[in-house]
């Protein structure tokens, strides 16, 4: 054992000797060549900093590997062997050794809720939630320290994510609230305790108008279950929580800002930007501390007023930052065209079925849907035609193939799609048919791998095999020719493994290579597994495409903005399970060095 030891030990020092007199000679042979002249007589462009001695994963067409790279003015200079990128080194070059380290692009997530999250623990630490005793105990918690008929509130935690896998009854929150109302909210549906209906002055009796977009659960004997899909307006709820001002909430940004640069992300979309939100994003950049690209969507409502929906689009069409800006962009246009799968009220094609899971007693029952096809064709078409993407919340199969009926209606009427890269944000059910229009008609998707994770088990109980086999079909949607990209959807908390959704795009990219649900020894449709390029693909270039920018970001190519993350392991050769370990070691914006592992004092919540 001795022996083997000391073989091991001679051998790295060797290879270590072998590396530092290689970079001698390349150093040396740099400077012939830096003397050297181009074909047109001049020479070649001085780097500011030249990285040599990489497994560099580019994601440039071929897919190609290299080895160095050189940066200038904020961009890649040069991209190839160390002898070559050598050339662009003059007296005041910065070379740097990578020792063999792995490098890719800089990271994309296609979705995220950055704001909002920034500030959800502002008031209180919210703890996290895996089954139902944690729930009440929460809901305990927050009764005896609020006063009575104060709110209780709790926001997003999914009932796919509990234990038990469904809702809080009211009896149980009753139990441990008796004299507060309590909201347990999870997107656009909501559960309450008996308080929040009385102080609401709803009961037994009441009925929805025939035109309500919205449904309030019974039980067998037509008794209020306290479940309300997309009812939340109906609730006379007061907050008591403390508000953040503009400043504290442009901090808070600037701390989650600094979390996703720890976990190699350089650009984001955050897909439902509010003014107030639009606002905190343009004051953190005015003050050059915007460590991020941000791609902005901005939020609009199909259901309002022609006026106000032309108001609206207008302010934002009029907005500077509605001209290309590679730091801060206002580009993109969202609305909500269904309820959510881990709710119980995403818009399906076929009926979700009786479900204790869900709440859901109607066998007919198919889900909400906000807008009728004819608005979403005018209100598509018009967001299109003022220079916005357009997207719209569509998780369902029938959301989808709505969505894509509306495409399809402008790009046969009116003007072709496919420049203005429409897209569908979160479509996770969809089928072969939806995969294929999507790719004629030159459609992009959002997807958010996540989810798989950590609801695959749940949606498997409720929908069985054959309704998920088209469930974030990862590989069918890559042979079809249809531009993916990956995200998270954060919307809750800082750190990138203890958010309610999380955002740490290692464990995404493992997810689409393993398809293995949490909770679950087998695979959800296996067959539907990815490639690691293909998984790198999607928070790099793929992601660069759905913004209009892949000829500005996504890749590690010449001209291109110096955007790249050192990682401690190269993620196409370890162990799959390793690659959701994944490290950051270093994360550069416009070769500007934005997170460094060996000098960071912040705590990062994982």
């Amino acid at each position: 054992m001795r022996l083997r030891n000391v073989n091991i030990t001679v051998r790295r020092i060797a290879l270590k000797i072998q590396r530092e007199i290689t970079m001698r000679i390349l150093l040396a042979l740099s400077l012939v060549g830096c003397l050297s002249l181009t074909a047109e007589g001049e020479r070649p462009p001085e780097a500011t900093a030249i990285y040599l001695n990489g497994t560099v994963h580019t994601v440039d067409a071929l897919d190609s590997t290299a080895t160095a790279f050189a940066v200038k003015d904020g961009r890649f200079l040069a991209v190839g062997r160390n002898e070559d990128v050598l050339l662009r080194k003059g007296e005041s070059t910065e070379v740097v050794d990578l020792e063999g380290k792995a490098v890719v692009p800089g990271l994309i997530d296609s979705h995220v809720h950055s704001t909002g999250a920034a500030v959800y623990e502002y008031d209180h630490v919210v703890p996290p939630m895996h089954e139902m005793a944690d729930v009440l105990a929460y809901i305990k918690k927050r009764a005896e320290i609020l006063d009575d008929d104060q709110w209780i509130v709790m926001s997003q935690v999914f009932i796919t994510r509990l234990k038990e896998q469904r809702f809080p009854t009211r009896v149980e929150m009753d139990r441990v609230a008796p004299n507060n109302p309590v909201m347990f909210r999870t997107g656009p549906d909501t559960a309450v305790n008996s308080r929040a209906l009385g102080l609401s002055g709803i009961d037994d009796s009441f009925v929805p108008p025939s035109d309500a977009n919205y449904k309030l659960e019974r039980d067998e004997e037509g008794k209020l279950t306290g479940v309300l899909r997309s009812g939340s307006s109906l609730l006379k709820y007061e907050s008591n929580t403390k508000k953040p001002s503009h400043d504290e909430r442009v901090a808070q940004l600037k701390k989650l800002v600094h979390d996703y640069n720890r976990v190699g992300i350089t650009s984001v979309s955050d897909r439902n930007t509010n003014d107030t939100a639009l606002e905190i994003w343009r004051s953190l950049h005015e003050a050059g501390e915007l460590s991020v690209r941000a791609f902005l969507f901005y939020s609009m409502n199909a259901n309002t007023s022609p006026d106000k929906i032309k108001s609206r689009i207008e302010k934002a069409a009029a907005d500077p930052l509605h001209q290309y800006n590679p730091h801060l962009w206002l580009r993109g246009v969202k609305v909500f065209l269904d309820g959510g799968m881990l709710t119980g009220s995403a818009y399906m094609r076929k009926p979700w079925g009786v479900s204790e899971i869900y709440s859901i007693r109607d066998p007919g029952y198919r889900g909400m849907r906000y807008i009728e096809q004819e608005r979403l064709y005018q209100f598509s078409k018009l967001m299109l035609e003022n220079g916005f993407q357009m997207t719209a919340h569509s998780v369902g199969d029938g959301a989808v193939h709505a969505l894509l009926d509306a495409y399809r209606t402008i790009n046969e009427n009116d003007f072709k799609v496919s420049e203005h890269r429409p897209c569908i944000t979160h479509c996770n059910f969809m089928s072969l048919e939806a995969i294929e229009s999507m790719a004629e008609l030159g459609v992009v998707a959002d997807l958010q791998p996540a989810w798989l994770y950590m609801d695959g088990r749940t949606l498997l109980k409720q929908f069985g095999e054959d309704r998920t086999k088209y469930f974030q079909p990862y590989k069918t949607i890559f042979e079809r020719g249809v531009m993916v990209g990956g995200g998270s959807d954060h919307m809750q908390r800082i750190g990138s493994r203890r958010s309610v959704n999380p955002y740490n795009p290692f464990l995404g990219m493992w997810i689409t290579l393993k398809r293995q649900p949490r909770y679950m020894s087998e695979t959800l449709h296996p067959e539907q597994k990815i490639s690691r390029k293909q998984a790198l693909r999607l928070y790099t270039l793929n992601n660069a495409f759905l913004t209009f920018e892949e000829k500005e970001k996504g890749s590690i190519e010449a001209g291109k903005l110096a955007d790249f993350v050192i990682l401690d392991r190269d993620i196409m050769t370890v162990d799959i399970d390793d690659v959701k370990e994944t490290q950051v070691l270093q994360t550069y914006l416009g070769g500007q060095i934005v997170y460094d592992q060996g000098k960071d004092n912040q705590s990062s919540g994982e």
